[in-house]
């Protein structure tokens, strides 16, 4: 049995980045949680048919999650898979 709580992915993440809001506003638990669900095809609050879709036709995929302290993020993978970026809507 697996002990972490997302062992499937569904797709590459490929590089992935923050911007320094992210840095100061969220804990490291907060964005490697993020991270994990995003891979998992968990999308937080975010439009699930349209990532599912995304899955299939490949294109951009976008997460919404809120951290502990309640500060919203997002996660968004570009479509060629290449890079994911962990970002405060502000940072969009």
């Amino acid at each position: 049995m697996s002990t972490t709580p997302y062992p499937i992915a569904k797709f590459r993440c490929g590089k992935i980045v923050t911007t320094p809001n992210v840095l100061e506003r969220l804990t490291r638990e907060d964005i490697l949680c993020g991270i994990g669900r995003h891979h998992a095809g968990d999308w937080g609050d975010g439009d699930n048919e349209a990532n599912e879709r995304a899955l299939i036709a490949k294109t951009r995929l976008w997460s919404v999650y809120h951290a502990t302290n309640g500060t919203k993020f997002w996660i968004i993978t570009e479509a060629n898979r290449l890079a994911t970026t962990v970002l405060l809507p502000a940072d969009y």
